[in-house]
């Protein structure tokens, strides 16, 4: 029997105040500050009045496993103790109450523009006694100087700078709502004793401040030995108008906790500026643009407890812990194993960038997958300078374009990480078996003509494969490399342009596939525009000043057969194409393509289309 990790009760509204004042109740350090603009809080204070449901309290009970950082709810003052409790969800709620019922202090907030504001909260005895108002109306959100104004502000309205003038005002403050004796005294003293005003008080009283000191909230408190990654995945469901806590910003906390003055997030983002800049682009465009603090810190982990294990197996222990970086594992890492792997890791990931590079990956909206450059950064990071040399590169390549054309890093990454660590290691230290990944991976000829978006991981690997096999610009003549890459703003473009494709009735699914798309850049594809080839060929050769001869062989380096693009024989390309692709498919994968059966439906569609060409 698994032992509960929380309990669950009901406690008064007034002792959760008091706690938040004393300092037993805090927040955790990394949580976002109070934002509650004035309606919010005129709404709140309107529901408990009336005794409404207000939604749930998530509290945990501090010195446990996961230790943060805290620091006392906004507006409390002078607190020196540490927090029996933390708030986990309710923080909005909490301080606005705190604020408005308890500080005793005036409510800096804000209204709906979000401009600045100062307010005190009352209730207006008369409406709250009034059986046609609503509670709402009541609530009264006074200036912080307690005096209204109108004509522009140059007019003083109301003034309530005084206990006298609320008292003539039956404007109860509602910062008196647990302690209104001393205000009461005041108030009937103030009207005499008058029968009439003692009657208002009783009924005001018994209406709305009983309510409040009876007032409870449904309160769920984790208990101290609650694990890491489920107080993580409360983060993550239940708080929804705070920070969303994934494992980056629970490791902050504690590694925070664990390390005075350590802040993660200021590491991560140092770290994040070295590895732009190691990969020779500092901007979005570069290949590690995308690289978020999980990916690193997966990285991190892949290496740490791969460390573990082998030590575990050299120890000779039977059951030595499996290589991993899913959430729990990453919720493990202490401090100590962060900065003994963070350099490593930098390197790996600044190095990957290089890597992809060498096989034309010069921007991140065409890496293949985004996800494959941790399992590559943690290789190479465990290789070392060795990853460059001949044999271990052409093994890392191999792998990598499995992984890319097999499309295998799309579900499931987590394991696949943790194998392709252990399988590749062991691949190029002794040439072992081959890794998975590579066993696994196939793209079929059917799965090459459904390819049409980069949305595919196949689709952008096939634009990357064919820079690196030499694609030529066909006005230019240049090759592609990280420099004249971004400064000819190459792109994905069609080749038999699809206007010309729909005038001649080939299917969409047709034209927009893999196979008739190619990199070009922008410029080119403006001559290329809509027409046939045989009309944009030599309008091509005529402004680039290029022989035709030479065009052909730019066009033979995409894979292109020229005379069929010549003679607008799409049948003719389409089928030379193909088989170019999947050709220099197989070699950079090391295998023998097969055709999927499960795809013979698709392939017979397919066949349909490619009928109305012929």
């Amino acid at each position: 029997m698994v032992a509960s990790t929380f309990d669950s009760t009901k406690l008064h509204l007034s002792e959760l105040l008091n706690d938040v004042d004393t300092g037993k109740l805090q927040l955790p350090e990394f949580q976002r500050g109070w934002v509650w603009d004035d309606n919010h809080i005129r709404d709140l204070i309107a529901s408990i009045a009336v005794g409404f449901p207000i939604g749930a309290i998530m509290l945990m009970e501090s010195g446990g496993e996961v230790r943060f950082k805290a620091r006392p709810v906004e507006g409390v003052k002078n607190v020196e103790q540490d927090p029996e409790h933390l708030i986990l969800d309710g923080q909005q709620r909490l301080t606005s109450m705190y604020q408005s019922l308890r500080s005793g202090s005036v409510v800096r907030t804000r209204d709906e523009r979000k401009r600045e504001l100062e307010r005190w909260y009352y209730l207006s005895i008369k409406d709250v006694l009034d059986d046609g108002t609503e509670v709402i109306e009541a609530v009264r959100s006074i200036p912080g100087d307690k005096v209204t104004r109108k004509n522009f502000g140059r007019e003083i309205d109301e003034d309530y700078s005084s206990a006298e003038r609320e008292y003539e005002s039956l404007l109860f403050p509602l910062t008196r709502a647990f302690d209104p004796n001393p205000w009461r005294q005041g108030f009937l003293k103030y009207h005499g004793y008058q029968p009439e005003m003692i009657e208002t008080w009783d009924a005001f009283e018994s209406l709305i401040l009983d309510s409040l000191k009876t007032y409870q909230l449904p309160v769920i408190t984790l208990k101290k030995q609650t694990p890491r990654e489920a107080v993580c995945l409360v983060f993550e469901k239940v708080n929804t108008g705070g920070v969303a806590l994934n494992v980056f910003e629970l490791l902050t906390a504690t590694f925070a906790s664990e390390e005075q003055g350590f802040n993660l997030r200021d590491d991560w983002e140092a770290r994040r500026s070295r590895m732009l800049e190691g990969a020779g682009q500092s901007t979005a465009k570069s290949v590690l643009g995308g690289v978020q603090a999980t990916d690193f810190l997966q990285a991190v982990t892949l290496l740490t407890t791969r460390e573990r294990r082998e030590s575990e197996r050299s120890e000779g222990k039977p059951d030595p812990r499996a290589v991993s970086c899913k959430r729990r594992d990453i919720l493990r890492l202490t401090k100590q194993d962060y900065d003994r792997w963070a350099d490593t890791v930098e390197a790996g990931f600044i190095q990957a960038a290089r890597f992809l590079h060498g096989e034309h990956v010069f921007d991140r909206k065409f890496i293949p997958y985004q996800t494959q450059l941790v399992p590559l950064s943690a290789l190479i990071a465990s290789i070392g300078p060795r990853w460059q040399d001949h044999g271990t590169k052409e093994k890392l390549r191999r792998w990598y374009w499995c992984g890319v054309f097999g499309e295998l890093y799309g579900s499931s990454t987590e394991t696949r990480f943790a194998n392709d660590l252990v399988d590749v290691l062991t691949w190029v230290g002794d040439d072992g078996e081959l890794p998975r990944t590579v066993v696994d991976a196939n793209l079929s000829p059917e799965r090459l003509e459904r390819l049409r978006t980069r949305n595919s991981a196949a689709y952008r690997g096939i634009y990357v494969l064919l820079l690196r096999e030499g694609a030529r610009d066909w006005r230019t003549g240049e090759l592609s490399d990280l420099q004249n890459y971004h400064g000819e703003a190459i792109d994905i473009h069609h080749i038999f342009p699809r206007k010309w494709c729909r005038n001649n009735e080939v299917s969409d699914r047709i034209s927009n596939s893999i196979i008739n798309k190619t990199p070009l850049t922008s410029t080119t594809n403006r001559i290329v525009g809509g027409a046939a080839p045989s009309s944009y060929l030599p309008s091509l050769e005529s402004r680039s000043g290029a022989s035709g001869s030479a065009v052909d062989r730019y066009l033979a380096s995409h894979l292109i057969d020229p005379q069929a693009l010549r003679n607008d024989d799409f049948p003719a390309f389409w089928e030379r194409r193909k088989r170019e692709l999947l050709d220099r498919i197989g070699t950079v994968m090391g295998k023998d393509l097969q055709s999927d059966v499960a795809d013979e439906l698709a392939e017979d569609d397919l066949a349909d289309d490619y009928d109305d060409v012929a």
